[in-house]
């Protein structure tokens, strides 16, 4: 997933158990890189920094698998750009001389806006930047890096708009839209076992089960896939239901029984989802990354076992967060679940603000765009996390997909702020407030007092050494520093010399 097939050779041979590459795999051993330091840095300084760089270069080889690539370089990785550019020109000038344009200006104005967006989409797939992600093709991750670019265009042209131009814009898109949604009744009766029902008692719990449920399962192994932690998997999906149970208030699809919110949710369609996940993520990290040319395969089997796995990754890196090894990476995993919950609650706000019902393709289609997106923006926020010296700025589809997290977020806010300004029910305040403060005491004693602590007693252990280390010296019968009286008298011998 680092670079297009084409571009790679040998890089290194697979172990023979296929698992990725640890410092004492094929019998590598680790090196010491060398490390400048001035002849005013301190021993201790110098240990530490090369204490640093090692373990730098120990969590490196952890965390990446070692491919094996014959380099072979076939028409199908091959840009294509002369091809592109022919086949848009014929179709350009297939429009502009054989076709005659029609006189219904709303239809001008759709047909012109899609063939802007379509030749922008041939210019990016073609000449756009790679991303970290390589299969199936580079082609496909530079396709849905114009198309968010394109969304992100929609959304502050949407935000722009009055609330009522806004609505009716939908129109142009979908004449069913633009129309005030029907109130639903959410919640009712919450008995699992209802007595009163004497034919189905269970008939609330078959009632929930709808779409949503596979929905649910399904949204949650591709967010492990793309997390790839299992912590943090949990984190957000207990977030998000109790972000529900405080805004339940403002949407009224927020309002369920605690069985739906814990059982069903939590429990059984998150959790199954995120450990179906997790072993995904377990096989991936174990399989060999060895990829010959389709050509170079003798059999038709190794042939289609190779087309098929042209659709898992080219290599693998696993994610070690570390949200508690420094302050830096703590406030990036606050900051990335922060975004990951924003993000899901826009789902809901954006389908209430802009008068869409949930089964309509729009909503579906946001959810493929965020699955495609989604991954190649971790990545890259995981590498400007984990080592910020190689990559010295945010990937473009990170900053792109944030840009487009915060503008639906303000759609939202200028649409329909009475809801959101809605007050919240005190009690939800409060623990809601009680949490950011347990969060807050807990990151400054973790990175403040606790490092200042353990600073002043390391201060404490070596000033105590250094003595200890003076007396060693005089057991053996070195000679010690002379006092200040006898630098200005001399040594006895010299003074005995004298009185004669």
């Amino acid at each position: 997933m680092t670079k297009p097939e084409s571009k790679k050779s040998s890089v290194a041979a697979i172990s023979a158990s296929g698992k990725c590459a640890t410092a004492a795999s094929a019998g590598e051993q680790v090196k010491d890189e060398p490390v400048s330091l001035d002849q005013s840095q301190s021993p201790i300084k110098a240990g530490v920094m090369k204490q640093s760089s090692r373990e730098c270069l120990l969590h490196r080889r952890n965390t990446e698998c070692e491919v094996y690539d014959d380099g072979t370089n076939t028409f199908f990785w091959r840009a294509h750009t002369v091809t592109v550019l022919f086949i848009l020109t014929c179709a350009l000038v297939y429009v502009t001389l054989l076709e005659e344009t029609p006189q219904d200006t709303t239809y001008n104005t759709k047909r012109g806006i899609v063939a802007s967006i379509l030749v922008f989409l041939c210019f990016g797939v073609t000449q756009a930047k790679d991303g970290p992600f390589t299969r199936p093709h580079p082609a496909y991750w530079r396709f849905w890096l114009c198309v968010t670019v394109v969304y992100e265009l929609f959304l502050i042209f949407i935000l722009f708009q009055t609330v009522h131009d806004g609505r009716q814009f939908m129109k142009y898109i979908d004449p069913k839209l633009g129309v005030a949604l029907p109130e639903r009744a959410y919640g009712g009766n919450c008995l699992m076992y209802d007595p009163a029902n004497t034919t189905d008692p269970f008939h609330n719990i078959w009632d929930k089960m709808d779409g949503f449920v596979p929905a649910h399962f399904l949204g949650w192994y591709i967010k492990t896939l793309v997390i790839r932690d299992w912590w943090m998997c949990m984190i957000i999906s207990v977030m998000f239901e109790f972000l529900e149970y405080s805004l339940e208030h403002q949407l009224p699809n927020f309002s369920e029984c605690w069985w739906d919110h814990w059982i069903m949710d939590v429990l059984v369609c998150n959790s199954l989802g995120i450990y179906c996940g997790m072993k995904t993520l377990a096989w991936l990290s174990m399989k060999p990354y060895q990829w010959q040319g389709l050509w170079n395969i003798p059999t038709y089997k190794g042939k289609i076992k190779r087309i098929a796995f042209q659709f898992t990754p080219y290599s693998w890196v696993k994610f070690e967060w570390k949200p508690a090894s420094n302050l830096r990476r703590w406030l990036a995993v606050l900051g990335i679940i922060f975004m990951f919950l924003l993000a899901e609650l826009n789902t809901f706000y954006l389908k209430f603000v802009l008068w869409m019902p949930p089964e309509h393709c729009l909503v579906l289609l946001r959810l493929v765009f965020f699955v495609n997106v989604g991954g190649v923006a971790m990545r890259e926020i995981y590498d400007f996390m984990d080592d910020p010296k190689f990559h010295r700025k945010l990937g473009q589809q990170a900053w792109l997909v944030a840009a487009i997290t915060v503008t639906e977020f303000l759609i939202v806010v200028k649409y329909d702020p009475k809801t959101i300004m809605l007050p919240i029910p005190f009690v939800v305040m409060q623990s809601w407030f009680l949490g950011m403060a347990i969060i807050a005491c807990w990151t400054l004693w973790r990175f403040f007092i606790r490092d200042i602590t353990l600073r002043y007693k390391e201060t404490r252990r070596i000033k105590q050494e250094v003595p200890t280390d003076r007396d060693r010296s005089l057991g053996n019968g070195n000679t010690a520093t002379p006092s200040g009286r006898s630098k200005l008298n001399g040594s006895s011998e010299t003074l005995r010399h004298r009185k004669s």
